[in-house]
């Protein structure tokens, strides 16, 4: 069993941004992360990020680990994790689904959280291009054109056009059904949405259950998400804290309920910027590397 000083799990801005940090203090890493396509794979550009703006995130990571290799103390293994238990002799053994086990001291979760996209046609080729999660992220993209706020959230209706004003003038909310009481000073359509009309990916309308055709070019989307199947095993069987919106549960230290487990990036918070992730998983390797000397 090869044995670490931090285990990684997650290959993202977050754990990757951490792993330069374990590099450059001389701590030896190893990042588990899973063959699959990542969560922003439908995305043609990471954006926010100062010298990297507009890279692909598969460039993203091809630079990420020409820098770590640099260093020489990153090991990237593509596996999936699957437990992280506590070892006889202190810190943890962290086994995977398609790998042999490691072991690490301390370990940092970074994989994040799983969306539900909804079953609707055309949903798929949109996303990630003119349905978008976050206006920060690419509404710059999609600027000056017709957008559609998709909520039923009366009070995110009522500000949906203040919200996405610095994008677009033409807004409109579409509630996917209908809108409770309270959102009405916005401009509402409801209805079930049944299909997306678009060109390769660029959207040109919504078509509701009834058959009404809304023409929109652009549709500010935010979808459910649930923790990827390691939180949930590590929830129900290591004694994780998750909240009830299946975020994992940190003080203000990065520090998870469970003592030597760390949490940071798209899996503790709202927020699913490729930047604030970054830094958040600085942050964490930061206070990581605090304790441990401590």
């Amino acid at each position: 069993m090869q044995h670490f000083d931090v285990a990684i799990i997650g290959g993202g801005p977050a754990g990757l941004t951490a792993a330069m940090t374990f590099s450059r203090s001389r701590r030896r890493v190893v990042v588990l992360d899973s063959a699959r396509p990542p969560r922003n794979a439908s995305a043609g550009q990471v954006h926010g990020i100062v010298g990297l703006d507009g890279v692909s995130p598969a460039e993203y990571r091809h630079r990420a680990w020409d820098d770590l290799g640099r260093y020489g103390m990153a090991e990237l293994h593509e596996a999936t994790g699957t437990d992280v238990a506590p070892a006889p002799e202190g810190g943890f053994t962290v086994t995977t689904e398609d790998g042999g086990p490691v072991w690490a001291r301390r370990v940092l979760l970074t994989a994040g959280m799983v969306d539900l996209p909804p079953e609707i046609e055309g949903f798929a080729e949109c996303w990630g291009k003119t349905v978008i999660h976050c206006p920060f992220c690419l509404g710059w993209e999609n600027r000056d054109r017709t957008w559609g706020v998709v909520t039923r959230d009366p009070e995110s209706a009522a500000t949906a056009a203040a919200a996405v004003s610095a994008w677009s003038e033409d807004v409109i909310v579409l509630a996917d059904g209908a809108m409770p009481e309270g959102g009405r000073d916005a401009k509402v359509v409801e209805g079930r949405i049944r299909g997306l009309h678009h060109s390769d990916g660029e959207l040109r309308a919504v078509e509701l259950a009834d058959g009404t055709i809304v023409e929109r070019q652009t549709l500010l989307w935010r979808l459910g998400r649930r923790p990827v199947p390691l939180v949930s095993h590590l929830a129900e069987h290591r004694g994780l804290a998750v909240g009830q919106d299946g975020h994992v549960e940190v003080d203000g230290s990065f520090r998870t309920s469970v003592p030597g487990l760390y949490a940071a990036g798209g899996l503790v918070t709202e927020s699913q910027a490729a930047v604030e992730s970054a830094a958040a998983g600085a942050c964490a390797a930061f206070q990581i590397i605090s304790d441990d000397i401590r």
